[in-house]
C-alpha cells in the first residue's frame, strides 16, 4: 500500500493533463490527484499507473481512463452526503473518487473475482462504499430512490429498473450505445416518469452484462 512522493508527482502531472483536455471541476481533480491509481493496478501495469489511459484489471474488464472518470463524475455533479449509485463496482476506482467526494456510495457488480478483491482493497485505502454482489440492470430497488446513479459500462440501452430507483430532481451518467462505442448520456429526472437527456460525447467502455458471473 506504498504511495511515494513519486507516485503523488505523477498524479499532479496526470491532473495537469486532465485540466490540458478540458476537464474543469477542480474537486473532481482534487480528488483525481489524491487517490493512488497504482493501487487499483496489477503489478505488470503499475508503470503506467498515471498515463491517461486504461488498463486491464481482469475478469475481461478495464480500469477506465483518468478522463473518462472524470468526464464522467463531472457530469453527475457530485454533492456530499448524496446516495449515489454505482453500476459496475470494477476496479474500485471510480467508488473512491465518489466516497473522495462526500457521497454515500452504493455500489454493485457482477464479477465475484473483482467484488471479493475491491471488498478487501478499498477499506485498507480508507474508502467504504457500500459492496454488492448482484445484477447491475436490476440495481438496488430495496435501497433506493437514489440522488444520483452512475453506470460505468456501455449499455445498449438505460434500464427503466434503474431509471425508476433515481429520484426525481435525480441525475444518472451513462454511457449509451453499441458494443464498439458509447454516447456519454446525462438523464435528469425532472417528474415521475418525466426525463431530460443530454448527449456529451463518444467513448468506449466494456459491456453492461446481466445476471452474476
Amino acid at each position: 500500500m506504498e504511495d511515494t512522493f513519486r507516485h503523488k508527482g505523477l498524479r499532479r502531472k496526470l491532473v495537469e493533463e486532465l485540466r490540458h483536455k478540458g476537464i474543469t471541476d477542480e474537486q473532481v481533480l482534487e480528488a483525481i490527484g489524491k487517490i493512488p491509481r497504482h493501487l487499483f493496478m496489477d503489478s505488470g501495469f503499475i508503470n503506467f499507473s498515471y498515463k491517461d489511459q486504461a488498463f486491464p484489471i481482469g475478469a475481461g474488464q478495464t480500469i477506465s481512463q483518468p478522463y473518462t472518470v472524470a468526464v464522467q463524475t463531472s457530469l453527475l455533479q457530485v454533492h456530499p452526503r448524496e446516495k449515489i449509485l454505482e453500476v459496475g463496482t470494477g476496479s474500485g476506482y471510480q467508488a473512491a473518487i465518489l466516497v473522495e467526494l462526500g457521497a454515500r456510495v452504493f455500489t454493485i457488480e457482477r464479477q465475484k473475482e473483482l467484488f471479493l478483491k475491491v471488498q478487501e482493497l478499498l477499506p485498507k485505502m480508507g474508502y467504504v462504499p457500500r459492496f454488492f454482489y448482484g445484477d447491475g440492470f436490476e440495481g438496488l430497488p430495496s435501497y433506493g430512490p437514489f440522488d444520483k446513479i452512475l453506470i460505468t459500462a456501455g449499455a445498449p440501452e438505460i434500464p427503466d429498473t434503474l431509471l425508476q430507483q433515481l429520484k426525481v430532481g435525480g441525475r444518472l451518467v451513462a454511457p449509451v450505445g453499441s458494443t464498439s462505442h458509447q454516447v456519454m448520456t446525462v438523464v435528469d429526472k425532472t417528474g415521475d416518469n418525466e426525463y431530460e437527456k443530454s448527449e456529451h460525447g463518444s467513448f468506449v467502455f466494456v459491456p453492461l452484462l446481466k445476471g452474476k458471473n
